[in-house]
């Protein structure tokens, strides 16, 4: 695939569905064959011109994805329905919400979008799959999902730091951003900013391109440092992060702790246009409170200074929202090729859905802002 017509239709703010990074997962054995991940990626041609894609995979399973159908496949398995293959499209191991649907900007979104959902069930058809899921879809992309009358959307839940003030406006500074939490919760960030680098700690964030050898090759270590001490499974190999430093040094942003000039902790994340995605954290030493300075209070910092939207930190963890970052919908579409599976998952989403709003609005109430919204003591 030509990766100059890939990105003139990747959009302006995410990285991950950038012709470099879908290819360094494809050429360094990330994704393919045995790992669950199989490309088959849609696209629509006007002649030799390239006017939209889908990243997409056929999958054997359900690991990597982080819009758990656990509990569908063991319904099929019971119904003695073939659950997998199914289809994905998503960018593999990046719960991220971003551009699914890549539209060339001169051309009628509304038609390529058809094609590209009907080229998605057409090749679940051909290749046999139970099922196609459509994860990560920004609000818009919903919309037009269901507009083309595939099913009722799924509802999920993560946290995300949205650069807005009570005014609407963006944050002036991180002090700002402080500001408006109750005098308890930013008593503690200042706390654990402070003892996050008492002693011999510093830390420090920097671009990929300012990031030097050792710097990469402890960002290897803290991945597969932290996969094995969560006895979990190191989806991107040691090829991916050799290449990175040349393939996507431009997308990175690490935010390390130092001791001395070691790197002993940090996190790898990515940035594009006015968005910053968290990513992998890991340690070979560590300090109370460095992974929420590494991993929150740092990046939210940077997305304030650069005047950046939205920093997301990745899925999971309600200790994100003491950190100001606040609970946010996430969305997914999802076909099933059997109707009896169809009619179940059909049934069973709004009740989840309604659950799923009822933890959002619960939690919004428990953040650590002002409950007049305009800080305070």
């Amino acid at each position: 695939m030509p990766a100059a017509a890939w990105d003139a239709i990747a959009g302006d703010d995410d990285p991950f569905v950038e012709h470099a990074f879908l290819q360094l997962l494809e050429e360094s054995r990330s994704v393919g064959r045995g790992t669950g991940w199989d490309p088959r990626h849609v696209t629509v041609w006007d002649g030799t011109t390239l006017v939209g894609a889908l990243p997409a995979y056929l999958k054997d399973d359900s690991w990597g994805e982080f819009v758990f159908d656990f509990q569908w496949a063991r319904a099929a398995q019971a119904a003695r329905i073939r659950y997998y293959p199914k289809v994905v499209a998503m960018v593999p191991y990046t719960p991220a919400t971003g551009t699914r649907f890549l539209v060339a900007p001169d051309r009628s979104r509304k038609i390529i979008v058809r094609a590209l959902m009907e080229g998605l069930r057409a090749m679940a058809e051909d290749e046999g799959a139970s099922s196609v899921h459509v994860n990560y879809l920004d609000e818009t992309e919903r919309d037009e999902a269901l507009a083309l009358g595939w099913p009722k959307p799924r509802l999920s839940v993560q946290f995300h730091f949205h650069n807005q003030d009570e005014h609407g406006k963006p944050y002036e500074s991180f002090d700002a951003f402080l500001a408006r939490f109750r005098s308890s919760a930013r008593k503690q960030v200042r706390r654990e900013r402070r003892e996050a680098t008492e002693g011999p700690f510093t830390v420090r964030t920097k671009p990929g391109t300012e990031l030097d050898a050792n710097d990469w090759k402890s960002l290897d270590t803290f991945y597969r440092m932290n996969v094995a001490r969560h006895g979990s499974y190191a989806y991107l190999t040691p090829a991916f992060f050799a290449e990175m430093p040349k393939r996507l040094g431009h997308r990175v942003v690490a935010s390390l702790a130092y001791r001395g000039s070691d790197p002993i902790a940090g996190t790898l994340n990515f940035e594009k246009g006015s968005r910053l995605y968290g990513r992998y954290w890991g340690c070979v030493d560590d300090a109370p409170f460095l992974h929420f300075e590494c991993c929150y209070y740092q990046l939210i910092e940077r997305a304030i200074s650069k005047g950046m939207t939205r920093f997301e930190a990745g899925a999971q963890g309600h200790h994100k929202l003491k950190r100001g970052l606040l609970p946010a919908e996430v969305h997914s579409v999802h076909w099933m090729r059997d109707p009896r599976l169809q009619l179940a998952v059909e049934s069973f989403l709004p009740e989840e859905a309604a659950a799923v709003q009822r933890e959002i609005d619960m939690l919004a109430g428990e953040g650590p802002f002002h409950r007049s919204g305009t800080g305070g003591t």
